[in-house]
């Protein structure tokens, strides 16, 4: 059965299948004549010495390269634990070449008169569709995190909640190794801080990601790619963190790896607590109708939270054979805590007399959980072709209980009123998805690809609230609801790409098919029935060219245009209301539409060390906060605005300026506006900022090593809101320890202070606002790395079809 299957797939691409030219296989093995297994083979051009094509070793040692053309080649082999290795020329000219088995000795064999010249690794690297930054070469990785890694990126800002800017836009998507997190916002921050960089690679960011990813997120995709080691055994590291600002953290990791013959195991785990305090302070003047003062609004809130994270990854492959790879694997993660709110409210007269003060003591307790299973299938066809399938089912449940209690005192400290109402919201989405992916290389360094996904997405969401009167639970109908929402996805995709000596090309187009349907049950008269559906396809075409101004690649142009796709965020469409206090509400928006964006990207690129890149890209019915005032009570809801553009230039070097110093700037300036229709007044609002990052590396010994970078942007326009300007400075040092196995690293973050938010809200019927937040971000940081055990190469990494579907959940 299983070579009909194979046998049904090769004829129904017999259609695309190119004439093949030569090859040139081989065998890598160890001095001792033992085969070396997934060992990093690079094929180049005899002539100029520029990579044609690279793969891995197999288990017993053997190689390939086909479909290649009459020319003459070096095969270099530049792999951990062992010495470089360079062929002589070996000529091709339309037959298969066999080379004598390679012998590769242990770097431990070196002499130690020996002269070895190390090249460091680039900062940061630019492909034709993506900005690559290699985390090995940031000095304190090992004693960071995800987190910090990624905010330490070119063009990569991180608010206090946690959500991640990508060249001033949000609605980006984050990937792990291809697989996306599961994740956003607060669980995003979590999942992200218990990885430790040390075991990290690269970090992918892509403004037009190919037609292979999905269409979703408009500001591109950050694919996080985790470290695949060299040889065959077991290794693992461990990380433990504890920070202290205004409140302690502590997070810590465990990963682990194994594999021997046709198996492979690999699992993670990592678990977090963490205390946080927020002091916000909120501002509101509203108007009457000549735009004389009304009254005043004066509030301060102090945020506090004892939160708790754990998660769990666990997967196995199973080599069915050289060309046959079957997984599974296995995730969870779960968050729970208590966050309470202590909110003081000022009510003053035109003149600044108080009327009124309002207490509100206001708790709420939340247990986030997700768990996930995926099944993976890749097949090695003949002449380098390949095809994977993946299934995944995915579920994730919240559930929330609030208790909101105001307490209203006259201008002499007399109460004269309370009131205390209780809030349960349960929910519950689950995810069911199978896609399938083909590729096909042709002679001539061409590659075809293709492949079709379906999704499903079911969510159920319940407000359940109440009012105590007299310590009796009254249901509040008017706040409670039920609401349900189903979706379907269906995509195809065809992507092709193309190289020639000083000119490269790639082109895709992928189809999506989207139908909701979304049903309010109600709860009688307070809020009536209503259903909805809907049913939208489009196309979303990717191009980039990239030519090279001069024979070895040193000056290169490469420009890109991508159509995308944000759809809102599951909870986003529950209609609830939520109260943070009697006069400030959050809701969801069952009537969002899905966001189309089209981004241009046209930079010149200097070696790898200079380019500058200058951006335009344009929005519609963009998803953002937006906020409403109705009878001075406030409401903040996501809604469309109908049209946003941007024109942005950037910046970006990475130099070695000695063997003990290396820096890597980024500078960026963008100009924003929003046009919209939005409730009572009419949005149009536009404004320039400029954002500059540092990162400075310092290599002071072989086991010392220090690093200081800082972040500064400027007062910035988003929608309706205006956020003042912001910054960080960061200073860390490390040591490595245990014959370098271990690291330890002391940091001090935003040592000056500066993450303090101010803001502005526009566009609000007869009122004026403005907030302040102060966060706890100074704090200092003391973390320990430890890695163990053997390196291994393994054959596949992880693989999940349910990618666009997951980064939608918000935790």
């Amino acid at each position: 059965m299983r070579n009909l299957i194979h046998a049904a797939i090769c004829l129904l691409f017999s259609t695309i299948l190119a004439a093949q030219t030569g090859s040139i296989s081989g065998k890598i093995s160890t001095t001792e004549n033992q085969p070396v297994d997934a060992v990093l083979i690079s094929l180049l051009s005899a002539m100029d010495k520029t990579l044609q094509k690279t793969t891995f070793s197999e288990p017993d040692g053997t190689f390939v390269f086909n479909n290649l053309a009459a020319d003459q080649y070096l095969i270099s082999i530049d792999a951990d634990g062992f010495q470089s290795f360079q062929s002589e020329p070996i000529s091709v000219n339309q037959q298969a070449v066999v080379i004598p088995v390679i012998q590769i000795s242990s770097s431990a064999d070196k002499k130690l008169d020996e002269v070895v010249i190390v090249k460091k690794k680039s900062f940061v690297e630019n492909k034709i569709d993506r900005t690559v930054v290699n985390v090995d070469a940031m000095i304190s990785a090992a004693g960071a995190d995800a987190m910090d890694v990624l905010e330490k990126s070119p063009g990569i800002s991180i608010d206090q909640n946690g959500v991640i800017t990508f060249k001033g836009k949000t609605g980006v998507s984050v990937f792990i190794d291809d697989k996306p997190t599961y994740l956003s916002g607060a669980e995003l921050e979590a999942y992200l801080k218990s990885l430790p960089a040390s075991t990290l690679s690269q970090i992918e960011f892509m403004t037009n990601p190919p037609a292979k990813y999905e269409a979703a997120g408009s500001a591109g995709v950050i694919n996080i790619k985790t470290k695949k080691s060299k040889t065959k055994g077991f290794n693992g590291s461990a990380t433990s963190r504890v920070s202290l600002g205004k409140r302690a953290r502590n997070q810590n990791s465990l990963n682990l790896n194994y594999t021997d013959g046709k198996i492979r195991l690999y699992g993670s785990a990592g678990f977090s607590a963490s205390e946080s305090v927020t002091d916000l302070f909120i501002f509101r003047r509203y108007k009457n109708p000549n735009e004389s003062t009304k009254t005043l609004f004066d509030q301060n809130s102090i945020l506090t939270g004892k939160n708790g994270s754990a998660n769990i990854r666990a997967g196995i492959d199973y080599y069915v054979s050289d060309k046959t790879t079957l997984g599974m694997s296995l995730s969870g993660f779960s968050t729970s805590g208590n966050n309470a709110s202590d909110v003081r409210s000022v009510l003053k007269n035109a003149t600044s007399v108080i009327d009124s003060t309002i207490i509100a003591d206001n708790l709420e307790k939340k247990k986030f959980r997700n768990g996930g299973i995926t099944f993976n299938y890749s097949r090695d066809l003949n002449q380098g072709r390949k095809l994977t399938a993946d299934a995944d089912f995915l579920t994730y449940s919240d559930k929330t209980d609030q208790l909101y209690r105001n307490y209203i005192y006259q201008p002499d400290g007399s109460l004269s009123s309370s009131d205390q109402s209780t809030g349960k919201l349960p929910s519950k989405i689950s995810i069911y998805a199978f896609k399938t992916d083909y590729s096909h290389p042709f002679k001539n360094e061409a590659v075809f690809e293709t492949g079709y996904k379906v999704s499903y997405s079911k969510t159920d969401n319940i407000a359940d609230y109440a009012d105590i009167i007299g310590g009796v639970s009254i249901p509040n109908l008017s706040n409670s609801n039920h609401f349900k929402y189903d979706e379907v996805i269906h995509a195809g995709y065809a992507n092709f790409n193309k190289s020639f000596k000083r000119f490269s090309f790639q082109a895709g187009l992928r189809l999506e098919n989207t139908v909701s349907k979304g049903n309010q049950l109600g709860n009688g008269t307070a809020n009536s029935a209503s259903r909805f559906t809907r049913s939208y396809t489009n196309l979303f075409p990717t191009v980039y060219l990239m030519y090279k101004l001069d024979s070895i690649g040193n000056n290169q142009l490469v420009t890109s245009y991508g159509k995308r796709i944000n759809r809102p965020y599951y909870q986003d469409l529950n209609p609830f209301l939520s109260p943070l206090d009697k006069f400030t509400f959050y809701s969801g928006n069952p009537y969002l539409n899905p966001s189309f964006a089209h981004n241009v990207e046209l930079s010149y690129r200097y070696k790898g060390v200079f380019s500058t890149t200058l951006s335009y890209g344009e929005s519609k019915d963009e998803i953002n906060e937006t906020i409403e005032i109705k009878d001075e009570i406030y409401y903040s809801r996501p809604g469309n605005i109908g049209k946003s553009q941007y024109l942005s230039l950037n910046v970006q070097s990475d130099f070695e300026l000695a063997k003990w110093f290396s820096t890597s700037l980024y500078s960026e300036l963008t100009y924003n506006r929003y046009k919209s229709e939005l409730y009572t007044e009419g949005l149009n609002s536009k404004g320039t900022f400029f954002f500059f990052s540092s990162n400075n590396r310092f290599t002071i010994s072989k086991s010392w090593s220090a690093e200081l970078s800082g972040r500064y942007g400027s007062e910035v326009t988003s929608s309706q809101f205006t956020i003042g300007p912001r910054g960080s400075v960061n200073v860390g040092i490390q040591k490595k320890i245990l014959k370098d196995q271990g690291t330890l690293r002391l940091a001090a973050n935003d040592i000056f202070y500066m993450s303090i938010t101010n803001g502005v809200i526009n566009n609000l019927e007869l009122t004026d606002a403005s907030w302040r937040n102060k966060p706890d971000s100074r704090f200092v940081a003391l973390t320990f790395t430890y890695a163990f055990g053997k390196m291994f190469q393994p054959k596949s990494q992880e693989r999940t079809g349910a990618d666009s579907e997951q980064s939608r959940v918000k935790g």
